[in-house]
């Protein structure tokens, strides 16, 4: 054997990629970055702001400021801020000199409903865990699998060619012969191309993908419509009258039928509800992008496969509309491509090939393979 086809021999060998290991189906990734940056930010900052005010809370002590008659004594002062709080209702007249009270019990309860927003905001992503992961987790590893395998299987068939070549006493007849198999399809492994055709009329994984986006843009719009009703009707509002009649000092003589109370806290709940409203809104177009990504194909992968004759899902125009499993399964194997071994190497002779000057001699990985291996050169011309 020359020294020519024992290079060829060694080059074709280390060509294949080793056994996947069981770290691949630990390691898939069963969200897109910036679904993982969305749970970050929503569920995190009100929870981070939960923490703020809470920690304002116990380190400030009393979160109102009620000014008492002077003839108060120490404990009915304390009395007084105590009842204030618990009530949070603001007495005062409207234009015509009428009473109205009003109710700020919105700002005591502020805190715990950003908790309640952290939940809302989580529950889109339990939906996709719990409905969809499971199924994407196989799908990826399938497809990943036997992409790789196809490319095995297709440095096996230029092996396998290779040697054929040299025994045979014609080239000419070879290069009819290769032909033929060609246009008959002998080359092809379909079972792979034949799955992500049956993922093209599936809508399962599409349609809750969708939905988890649609959940969390109506949570984030919800939320930022309660912190403005807040602003309108309560957080401009740090002073109110309050009432003192009651309980143990309604028999005392002389109690003010209202007292003036100064929410200490106030500025702090302003600030958290400006910085998560503001936020949300800046996300809002984030969750609308991940939504209309797939009303696009992502052919980017898929044309690097189409140098496997196993593979042409793209050159039979086999992608009709995008809103389906298969446009959700090529996103997320975007997202895996560090998972996906043969995509590096069909990348790399993917530029290759669009470097080669006799860019009609190569149209597959096998036409590209069988040149480095020390065969004919060009095919034959009919």
């Amino acid at each position: 054997m020359s020294l020519s086809h024992t290079a060829a021999e060694y080059m074709l060998s280390d060509a294949l990629l080793p056994d996947p290991s069981s770290s691949r189906a630990k390691g898939l990734r069963l969200e897109l970055p910036s679904d993982r940056l969305l749970k970050f930010v929503t569920v995190g900052l009100p929870l981070c702001l939960v923490s703020l005010a809470f920690a304002r809370e116990f380190s400030a002590g009393s979160q109102i400021s009620c000014f008492s008659p002077t003839n108060f004594t120490g404990k009915q002062s304390a009395y007084t801020d105590t009842a204030c709080w618990d009530s949070l209702i603001h007495h005062g007249f409207d234009a015509e000199g009428h009473a109205v009270t009003k109710s700020l019990w919105a700002l005591r309860v502020f805190p715990y409903s950003l908790l309640v927003v952290a939940v809302l905001m989580y529950l889109p992503y339990l939906l996709w865990r719990y409905t969809a992961a499971p199924a994407l987790h196989s799908d990826l590893l399938f497809i990943i699998d036997e992409l790789d395998k196809s490319y095995n299987r297709s440095v096996r068939l230029v092996q396998h060619m290779k040697k054929v070549q040299q025994s045979s006493a014609e080239p000419e007849s070879f290069w009819e012969e290769y032909e033929r198999a060609r246009r008959e399809r002998y080359f092809e492994f379909p079972l792979l191309e034949r799955y992500l055709s049956c993922k093209q009329h599936a809508h399962a994984l599409v349609f809750i993908y969708i939905l988890r986006n649609l959940l969390l843009l109506l949570f984030l719009a919800a939320t930022c419509l309660y912190l403005v009703f807040l602003h309108l009707n309560i957080f401009f509002q740090d002073e109110f009258n309050c009432s003192i009649a009651t309980g143990l000092l309604q028999a005392e003589p002389h109690i003010p039928p209202l007292i003036p109370c100064k929410l200490v806290f106030f500025s702090v709940f302003q600030l958290i509800s400006l910085s998560l409203g503001s936020v949300y809104v800046l996300l809002m177009p984030v969750v609308i992008y991940n939504a209309l990504q797939l009303c696009q194909w992502d052919k980017g992968l898929l044309s690097v496969y189409e140098m496997l004759p196993a593979f042409d899902l793209l050159s039979r125009r086999m992608l009709t509309c995008p809103l389906n499993d298969l446009n959700v399964i090529l996103l997320f194997l975007r997202a895996n491509i560090s998972e996906l071994t043969s995509f590096s190497r069909l990348n790399a002779v993917s530029a290759l090939r669009e470097a080669t000057a006799n860019k009609e001699d190569i149209d597959t990985v096998i036409d590209f393979m069988t040149l480095l291996a020390g065969l004919e050169t060009t095919k034959p011309k009919h």
